[in-house]
């Protein structure tokens, strides 16, 4: 399919044409929204114009008349441009906007999932990827995350979408509004009280993304001594050598300061990683097994992680007579996995954390908060969680995600398997970037690398044949 802008536009019509075919319409979301480089398909002025069209007739047919979107986005320099672009197709559905300025996503999703104000709310954010990419999430009233069945209804729209009819006496509205995170930050201070950390240093890493003012000023609230470092965003700082990607910064700023704990967050604020007082990185496998020693968690006999998560986790919940359920990469299916089995606690290795008691969605600041208040409860000031396997997690680079099932990618796989003596491989393509991810796990860390190091570099020459 080949598209390009028409520049014989009639008055009142925005057109692309298009080249149709009969071939099943492709999901545009990915792992968590729609994601790329800013400047390429769907992140240019034409594009966005189009996409905010079809949502816009999505949310009409889904909410009715006159849907009401809330519009946040993270502190990237593209934010402004992709939102005026996406607002151009929007508007012409009666859609009306109420744009919130910077928010981190799990305020975005309180404020759509809770208010009730909002018949859903876009996110304008690339999560964790550097400047030049942004992303498009969207949170459903009903739902929080999108079926897929909303999601191939609007990539259907999308596709289709080749001409805008303008009913000009009829647009939407947009409307700037402040204080959006004041019904989030209350939520917060009923959930854990004031001062719970009084007389603890607490550091805050906000990867000069959306959580920059929220997390210092909660954590204050709760009574912590707050040091916060990447707090300064001007447009292209977002996550350079700093949250929860690279946290060499925080562990650093834990250990210079005597702190009791570090928090690394992501661009917009829906991931955490922590730092204990000892300046060690502890992951979302390690904050799971660190949340069930909470009160609240400690009889959960079962919890959500992903293929990804460490069969040293797995183990010791094992010993403790409590379940694994594996659900596949990203966290909407961790929490689609949560919501089948009316669970409250799963999460990923990347810091996607989901209290479905607390939100039902990752939420950095909330996670952080209820570590923080495990370890006044517990004493465990060392976060000491459980034995991982040795894992080693390799990335290739790729131009094009072939099949992973033909047999001469099965043999290599399995080849390198048999080498293995009591752990597990996991091959992917990354839901978000052109990237091939590599995960082995054995009993030592030798065996682990050299498995791992092996497939790379044959998955490597076999993908490029």
């Amino acid at each position: 399919m080949t598209q390009t802008a028409d520049t014989h536009t009639d008055p009142g019509t925005i057109r692309v044409s298009q080249n149709t075919d009969s071939a099943p319409v492709k999901n545009i979301f990915g792992t968590d929204g729609i994601r790329g480089a800013v400047g390429t398909a769907p992140f240019t002025i034409e594009y966005l114009a189009r996409l905010g069209y079809a949502l816009g007739l999505w949310a009409r047919k889904k909410y009715g008349a006159s849907p009401s979107l809330l519009i946040a986005h993270d502190t990237r320099l593209s934010c402004s441009f992709i939102q005026a672009a996406l607002e151009s197709g929007l508007l012409l559905h009666s859609v009306d906007i109420f744009n919130a300025g910077v928010l981190p996503t799990p305020v975005v999703h309180y404020a759509v999932r809770t208010t009730k104000k909002y018949s859903c709310g876009i996110m304008i954010s690339a999560s964790h990827n550097p400047y030049h990419d942004n992303g498009l999430k969207i949170i459903d009233s009903q739902h929080g995350k999108l079926t897929l069945e909303d999601e191939l209804a609007i990539s259907s729209l999308y596709a289709t979408a080749t001409t805008l009819p303008a009913a000009y006496d009829k647009l939407g509205t947009t409307t700037q509004i402040a204080h959006t995170d004041t019904a989030y930050a209350d939520y917060v201070q009923a959930s854990f009280g004031a001062n719970f950390l009084q007389g603890r240093t607490i550091v805050l890493d906000c990867a000069h993304g959306a959580t920059y003012r929220l997390a210092p000023a909660l954590f204050k609230q709760c009574g912590a001594r707050v040091i916060t470092i990447n707090d300064q965003p001007n447009g292209k700082n977002i996550n350079e050598q700093s949250g929860s990607l690279h946290t060499q910064s925080l562990k650093k700023a834990v250990l210079d300061n005597n702190a009791d704990a570090g928090f690394a967050f992501d661009g917009d604020g829906d991931r955490v990683i922590a730092v204990n007082r000892h300046g060690q990185e502890k992951n979302g496998d390690d904050i799971l097994a660190i949340l069930l020693q909470h009160p609240q968690y400690v009889h959960t006999a079962i919890v959500v992680g992903t293929l990804m998560t460490n069969q040293g986790f797995e183990k010791q919940l094992e010993k403790q007579y409590k379940q694994l359920i594996r659900a596949h990469v990203g966290d909407k299916h961790v929490w689609q996995e949560l919501e089948k089995y009316n669970l409250l606690l799963g999460g990923e290795q990347s810091g996607h954390i989901i209290m479905r008691d607390f939100l039902e969605s990752g939420d950095g600041i909330g996670t952080a908060l209820k570590i923080a208040q495990t370890l006044c409860l517990t004493g465990n000031w060392d976060m000491d969680s459980y034995t991982p396997y040795p894992q080693i997690l390799l990335t290739i680079p790729v131009a094009h995600k072939h099949d992973l099932t033909t047999p001469r990618i099965v043999r290599i796989i399995e080849q390198q398997k048999q080498l293995l003596v009591s752990g597990r491989v996991l091959i992917r393509y990354s839901g978000t970037e052109s990237s091939l991810r590599i995960m082995v796990e054995d009993e030592t860390i030798e065996n682990a690398t050299m498995v791992a190091q092996r497939l790379a570099t044959e998955l490597d020459a076999a993908l490029k044949n």
